[in-house]
């Protein structure tokens, strides 16, 4: 659809209309040569002589391509534009972070897989995550790994495809064998306070317990709460292990408390996956739309118009008088030919 930005411009195309009309025509002052026999030189030649100026008219050609010239370049000013389509956008309405253990005790082969075969806890971990991040639309996602330590996969993003593909890389100790669950919820914390989200979420996955981070569990939290992030724990190990393997469920439940989430434990892919599921049930949001006008400016075209048409016309006059010069030329050459 075209549209023009500042329509109101057109009001502007009579106003050579009204310059003519209103405006006195051009003079010139010039001095002349007074002669005594003036008045017997008129006479002779038979003319009357008259005082003021003489105008010209314009040719009617002329005029048109004037106001023509004017009505383009006026066009141009007004800035038309192509409207296209609504485009509308789904904007970002938190933030949500996901932290993933991969410290050694994720490689035991304790859980099924969709089609029912026995895998290791980080592929079903893997495969639960990609069914959840599919529906994360409306949000900005971010991946943290950690192990023996934490460090950012994926900062907040809304490119969800290119966080699966992150996730499909992530491989058990390549953060190290152990699990530093505080200095996890630590650099999370640094991250959201690059956030300018009202809702900010961390979901924790871990099946190990915390073995020496340089801020405790429990601290973190306190600290993570004091920022207005809501920390989830989902925990898939055993809480009858022994050393690093046993899963610590009381702090997990703890640093979920202190911050408002929530705790689940999943023994299976099931498990893990009705975790998730109610995680998407609790952590409802407004999704935030914008929708825009594509617009596209058109003002080169009258202005290219009105340049064409000026080459066009004042190459035609100048090819039309250098025709005439020739042809008077010509004349004037075969009439002293025939004179002499």
């Amino acid at each position: 659809m075209l549209q023009f930005h500042t329509p109101i411009l057109f009001a502007l195309l009579p106003l050579p209309l009204l310059l003519k009309r209103f405006l006195p025509a051009y003079s010139q002052r010039e001095q002349g040569i007074r002669i005594p026999f003036f008045d017997e030189l008129v006479k002779k030649t038979g003319l009357t002589a008259s005082s003021g100026a003489v105008v010209h008219g314009m040719p009617l050609i002329h005029t048109i391509l004037v106001f023509g010239a004017w009505a383009l370049l006026v066009t141009a000013l007004a800035r038309p534009q192509w409207v296209e389509e609504a485009v509308t956008k789904t904007v970002p309405s938190r933030d949500l972070l996901l932290a993933v253990d991969l410290s050694g005790s994720m490689e035991t082969t304790d859980f099924k897989n969709r089609e029912g075969k026995v895998v290791d806890r980080l592929t079903a971990v893997k495969e639960v995550l990609h069914e959840f991040l599919k529906e994360r639309e409306g949000d900005r996602v971010g991946l943290i790994f950690f192990g023996s330590a934490a460090f950012i996969q994926a900062p907040f993003t809304e490119d969800l495809e290119t966080c699966r593909i992150l996730l499909d890389e992530a491989q058990v100790r390549m953060a190290g064998p152990q699990t530093m669950l505080g200095d996890a919820i630590g650099l999370a914390i640094t991250q959201f306070e690059r956030s300018d989200m009202k809702e900010r979420v961390l979901i924790i996955l871990t099946d190990g317990n915390d073995t020496g981070s340089l801020v405790p569990p429990d601290k973190a939290a306190d600290i993570a709460k004091d920022n207005g992030v809501t920390i989830h724990t989902v925990a898939v190990g055993d809480p009858r292990a022994a050393g690093e393997e046993k899963l610590d469920e009381a702090t997990l439940k703890a640093v979920a408390a202190t911050t408002g989430g929530a705790f689940f434990h999943a023994d299976d892919r099931d498990g893990l996956s009705d975790v998730y599921k109610r995680l998407d049930e609790m952590s409802t949001r407004d999704l935030e739309t914008i929708s825009h006008r594509p617009r596209t400016d058109l003002f080169h075209w009258p202005l290219g118009v009105l340049l064409v048409v000026s080459f066009l016309y004042h190459g035609t006059s100048a090819l039309l008088s250098r025709t005439a010069r020739a042809t008077r030329h010509s004349r004037e050459s075969k009439t002293e030919a025939a004179h002499t």
